[in-house]
């Protein structure tokens, strides 16, 4: 079990790591050559200000219309994403990794308020997961990775929880928590997930032709 952990803590972390870092830097190359290669009119019209607008306005929950017609899942979604981006960083436990790792170091959350945000995150994945198998248009357009990326962001969450609280095996949950999240950070340049990183992108590419093209709002 201890060789099991020092291998997932030690050299599976670092190519986790690595994997994201270059899979990100490289979909990241490509997205941006492409779209000036096939659409290169996207240069021109491109838009700092109503790109930065754009991204501050979509930051605000129910301040775009969409977001007003759907409350609950704009409330759901808004401390979901909250939560699943706060606690990797700032959870106690890892900010140890990070200063290990990367020789970083900034505070960290609370015990109890890493726990409430956990849940939080837990409560916001069987939300998505039940929408998606209960309403019609979302489960029309949805295929067989929609239902399992949910599950592969769960897993560290899920173990992580219970290695806290000592359930279960504490020493197998949290070889099972640092494995799952690792697994989690490389799929992420490879499967949906990568809108995380394309986001900033695609909301200035949006914004830049609705505001400077077709002098609308996209919100």
């Amino acid at each position: 079990m201890h060789q099991l952990y020092e291998f997932v803590s030690g050299p599976l972390a670092w190519i986790a790591w690595t994997v994201f870092i270059v899979g990100s830097l490289t979909r990241v190359v490509v997205l941006v050559t492409s779209t000036i290669e096939k659409d290169p009119v996207v240069v021109n019209y491109f838009s700092l200000k109503h790109a930065l607008r754009s991204m501050v306005i979509w930051s605000i929950p129910f301040f775009p219309r969409s977001s007003r017609l759907n409350p609950v899942m704009t409330v759901v979604s808004f401390t979901f994403h909250i939560c699943v981006i706060l606690v990797p960083l700032f959870a106690l436990g890892h900010i140890v990794l990070w200063e290990e790792f990367f020789g970083i170091s900034f505070w960290a959350l609370p015990d109890r308020i890493t726990d409430i945000m956990t849940l939080m995150v837990i409560f916001g994945l069987i939300f998505f997961i039940i929408r998606r198998f209960s309403l019609k248009e979302v489960k029309y357009v949805s295929s067989w990775s929609d239902y399992m990326l949910p599950l592969l962001i769960l897993a560290p969450f899920v173990t992580g929880y219970a290695a806290f609280h000592g359930w279960f095996n504490p020493q197998l949950m949290l070889i099972l928590h640092i494995f799952s999240g690792e697994v989690l950070l490389m799929a992420i340049p490879f499967t949906r997930l990568v809108h995380m990183v394309f986001a900033p992108f695609t909301r200035a590419y949006t914004a830049s032709e609705f505001g400077a093209v077709r002098h609308a709002k996209d919100w």
